[in-house]
């Protein structure tokens, strides 16, 4: 059971902030795509689909004390956590002031030390051992720290993954790993990446707790990701969450899925989309009127125009600056 001081369920105010947050992050996204398909940003790998999962996620999680390691579809998850939709769109045009890199990696490569937001790399799947590492160094130091880290299903075929995992279980540390199962590894679908029928099913040979979760449905997420930080609080190891949804758009702004999924399936699932799920819950309580969906949308997108003016007009980084923090670099006094 998930131990809550509150019914989830009923808290008007915290329902309406996980809406916002997820309907930012779609808005976000759109607004990405725009900007790529008139040149003005190179690349976009998209949330889109996974929204969701990753705000119900983020608020049962501790901004205080918890590390994220997330993958780069996770725009929902480093908003929760205090990346701004400024610094997002920074990170888009791959401009100096990008908190992430300064503009020298690809979009999605996120990471803000102030907001315990680890850097990721391009190889997947390098962010599962990492995560373990962390959830080490909380459990030595007698922190009340829990590592969070996402990947897709793809991801689950590594070998970081194995490796990871299996430390973090044989030492029963503090970390959940979240698969975002969006049903397709670039152009492969699952039934193509994994011979069994769920992957929270993986969770039995490493010895751990295994949960397997709809990806739409805000509170079935929130809910697991509630009892696996529990469970790591108190010792109990970690967790394997898979919380399947699917991926919406292509698998990012240079790829063409009409070459291996066709135009009935996809919309067939934007007709499960979970914003539209949970936008209806909340209308449905009561909590949401068409004059504040009204407003709300009036809102994102000024945030999301005045960030994407502030962003393109920002500068790049000096060329003079292109060596900084290869091999290690000293801020001047």
């Amino acid at each position: 059971m998930v131990n809550q001081t509150y019914s989830l369920e009923t808290d008007k105010d915290t329902l309406v902030n996980m809406y916002r947050e997820m309907l930012l992050a779609r808005r976000i996204d759109e607004r990405m795509w725009l900007l790529n398909r008139s040149g003005n940003i190179p690349f976009v790998v998209s949330c889109q689909g996974q929204e969701v999962m990753q705000i119900a996620a983020s608020f049962a999680l501790n901004k205080e004390h918890d590390y994220i390691l997330p993958y780069y579809r996770d725009v929902g998850i480093v908003l929760h956590f205090g990346m701004t939709t400024r610094e997002i769109f920074l990170q888009a045009y791959a401009k100096a002031e990008d908190p992430n890199s300064g503009g020298r990696q690809m979009p999605g490569h996120f990471g803000q030390k102030k907001n315990k937001l680890v850097t990721g790399s391009s190889p997947v799947t390098t962010q599962v051992p990492h995560a373990t590492g962390f959830a080490l160094a909380a459990k030595m130091e007698n922190k009340p720290s829990v590592a969070f880290v996402t990947m897709g299903e793809g991801s689950t075929n590594q070998g970081d993954f194995h490796e990871g995992i299996n430390f973090a279980a044989v030492h029963k540390l503090p970390v959940i790993f979240m698969v975002e199962n969006n049903k397709y590894a670039i152009s492969v679908p699952y039934a193509k990446q994994v011979a069994c029928e769920n992957i929270s099913d993986r969770a039995i040979g490493y010895g751990i707790k295994g949960i397997k979760v709809d990806g739409n449905d805000a509170f079935a997420v929130y809910g697991a990701v509630k009892e696996a930080h529990n469970r790591a609080l108190n010792g109990e190891g970690p967790t394997l969450i898979e919380a399947v949804s699917y991926r919406l758009t292509p698998h990012s702004s240079d790829d063409d899925d009409s070459s291996y999924r066709s135009k009935d399936e996809v919309t067939s699932e934007k007709a499960k989309d979970g914003i539209e799920k949970f936008k209806n819950y909340l209308v449905d309580k009561g909590f949401l009127k068409d004059e504040d969906m009204e407003k709300l949308e009036a809102e994102l997108k000024k945030e999301i125009n005045d960030a994407t003016e502030y962003a393109e007009n920002a500068p790049y980084a000096d060329a003079s600056t292109l060596t900084n923090y290869v091999y290690g670099h000293k801020e001047e006094n």
